[in-house]
């Protein structure tokens, strides 16, 4: 049984602190001399010598101050370093949560309940020989949850040119357990050249405590049940799955295979409000961790790509991710681009929402230009009416409708997040319309596309001439976006062209805020799924048009000419540039998020429609075959 997402709270560790800290100071640990094993390797090998003769192994108490050990690092210092401090720390805590992770065990177990009993009168016969196995498999959860911690908070990059020892196991109690992890642990940091070493030298004897660990599960029957547990210690972002062994990924650098734009054939708005989306995040004020955008309005904070399967949605992450990476480059400033994907639903109760959780929080880091996708969203989030959904796409859509326009929702301008699909009436219908804006990745079009596409990926390894034919000239995006704009006068979906043509028929042309309401309401009765939040969307569209201005591109060939400037003297930069908001813009925004909203609609109808006409023709066919099976004497047979 899965047993859940389970919350270590601070209290449950606090109460443990003394011991850890007892343990850190100083403590004596009864350890074996193993005489037939040989404390010299074996030339060319990394075996020892183990004599033939049976000699039993003598104990030997010893006392452990591992906290000197550390500061012995450097000697001439009084103080400690910063990472020897760590390392004390980390370790200490690294003890009070592995007996709070046990405290958890012996919960879940007979084991607490066995405790107080003993303690009242000893335990004798079947039940004193259960609470002794109960109790080593505490010790092996305490001890596995302590290396667990350290190898995932150690934060070290070096790799430890040291000898590490073996471990040194004993289960007799949870507290013994930690006694020779802090013995073993001492044995190897001791002469260690420096801080680095230190760190590195830690975290590799705490990866071979787990391995030594898991190596030795099979002997505790009694820890089958806690291989389910997923618990989380939000204060210091620990987790535990179970046994899985993990580890805190690293930031590493950006690797990816960037397009530039000309690269991108078609999909003309889409290609130029992602040329616009990654300048605006370059306006971001660190100082003031605000953009200014978001105070001038138009800044995209969340917007949906969709279209049929090879039209270019990779192929846009791609350019995107690749104009801001090279702005950031330009003007030192971090850049974290991060995409959830379906690998990262989980069985485990509550954690796909709390990966979601973490990929958003990754994104939003005000520190950095961030940049986060969710592709595939229909297979990543579900519809909370499917019950055929897990529950871990349940999390999902739940954390990202709560960051994505939720009461805690905070838009700094420093980040923006899209959501990508083939098939985005399969999304949930608030969370789509959470995403502010909507582009329509729908490939090459025209006759110049497919030319320049085909010469694109064909490459230059030929001597076929290109003909008359101006290479990438229709991907100018200037000029092919005007005229991707003006389609939008009018609808381009067969259901909102009816409620334009009618309306236009009835009321005359828009000259009015009040004409343009009568509209909206016009495509309300059509559409139900047309709310205020799709009004807000649009609003927020025609803002952005009226922010649509072309900052120049000398602004971000060097920082100091805009990327550098204070927030305010961006924010008058952008503003001398900003245009008028008219009519036409408006009905244009109105026409194309309405036309999305009709085409994801009819879409979903279609797709019944389909379902219901496959399932008739497969009973029909059944029917006849039934009919031919009776007739031929075979249906009885």
């Amino acid at each position: 049984m899965d047993t859940g997402l389970t919350t270590l709270r601070e209290q449950d560790i606090t109460k443990h602190q003394a011991t850890a800290q007892g343990l850190v100071s100083r403590t004596t640990v009864i350890v074996s001399d193993d005489k037939s094993r040989s404390r010299t390797e074996l030339a060319g090998t990394r075996r020892r010598f183990v004599s033939t003769i049976s000699t039993g192994p003598s104990q030997r108490a010893v006392e452990v101050k591992i906290a000197e050990t550390v500061s012995a690092v450097t000697p001439d210092d009084e103080m400690l370093s910063i990472a020897q401090h760590t390392l004390i720390f980390r370790l200490r805590r690294a003890i009070a949560v592995g007996l709070a992770v046990q405290d958890v065990f012996a919960r879940q177990t007979e084991l607490e309940a066995l405790q107080a009993e003993n303690r009242s009168s000893p335990l004798a016969g079947d039940r004193a020989s259960h609470f002794h196995k109960l109790l080593g498999a505490g010790a092996f959860v305490a001890m596995f949850t302590a290396s667990s911690y350290l190898v995932q908070l150690l934060d070290t990059s070096d790799d430890s040119t040291g000898e590490i020892p073996d471990p040194v196991f004993e289960f007799d109690t949870p507290v013994d357990a930690m006694k020779h992890l802090v013995y073993g642990l001492d044995k190897t940091v001791t002469g260690a050249p420096d801080d680095s070493q230190l760190i590195a030298r830690a975290k590799a004897y705490a990866r071979a405590v787990i391995a030594g660990l898991l190596s030795r599960q099979g002997r505790f029957d009694e820890l089958a049940g806690f291989e389910n547990n997923h618990i989380r210690l939000d204060a210091d972002d620990f987790e535990l799955n179970g046994f899985d062994v993990v580890e805190r990924a690293r930031r590493k650098p950006l690797v990816m295979t960037f397009k530039k734009p000309h690269e991108v054939v078609g999909n003309h708005i889409a290609k130029y409000q992602a040329t616009k989306l990654a300048k605006m995040l370059m306006a971001y004020d660190f100082d003031r961790e605000l953009n200014p955008f978001v105070d001038l309005g138009g800044f995209i904070f969340t917007f949906i790509g969709d279209g049929y399967p090879g039209t270019g949605k990779t192929t846009l992450i791609q350019m995107i991710a690749g104009l801001v990476k090279d702005y950031c480059d330009v003007a030192g400033y971090p850049f974290h681009y991060e995409n959830f994907g379906v690998d990262q639903i989980s069985s485990y109760q509550g954690k796909s929402g709390q990966n979601c959780k973490q990929f958003i929080t990754n994104v939003l880091d005000p520190r950095a230009i961030g940049f986060g996708t969710v592709d595939d969203i229909d297979q990543v989030a579900s519809k909370r009416s499917d019950d055929r959904s897990s529950a871990g796409q349940q999390e999902i859509t739940a954390v990202l409708m709560e960051s994505f326009s939720g009461a805690n929702t905070v838009v700094r301008g420093n980040c923006s997040f899209g959501m990508f699909s083939n098939y985005p009436e399969n999304v949930d219908d608030a969370l789509r319309q959470r995403a502010g804006a909507r582009w329509l990745v729908d490939g090459p079009q025209t006759e110049d596309d497919y030319i320049d596409i085909f010469a694109l990926l064909l490459g230059k390894n030929h001597d076929i001439g290109l003909g008359d034919h101006d290479l990438f000239a229709a991907q100018e995006i200037k000029a092919a976006v005007e005229t991707a704009y003006e389609l939008h006068n009018e609808p381009q979906e067969s259901g909102l062209l009816k409620v334009f043509k009618t309306f236009m028929k009835d009321n005359g042309k828009v000259k009015t805020l009040a004409d343009v309401g009568a509209y909206l309401h016009d495509i309300k009765v059509a559409e139900p799924r047309f709310t205020g939040r799709a009004i807000k969307n649009i609003t927020d569209a025609v803002k952005m048009r009226a922010m649509d201005v072309e900052l120049p591109d000398e602004w971000f060939e060097t920082p100091d000419v805009f990327m550098h400037h204070d927030f305010d003297r961006k924010r008058d930069m952008i503003a001398e540039l900003r245009s008028p908001i008219t009519l036409e813009t408006i009905i244009q925004e109105i026409n194309r998020y309405a036309d999305s909203e009709f085409r994801y609609t009819a879409k979903s109808d279609q797709t019944a429609v389909d379902t219901i006409v496959r399932d008739h023709r497969v009973r029909e066919r059944a029917a006849n075959e039934i009919v031919e099976l009776k007739e031929t004497g075979r249906w009885n047979v």
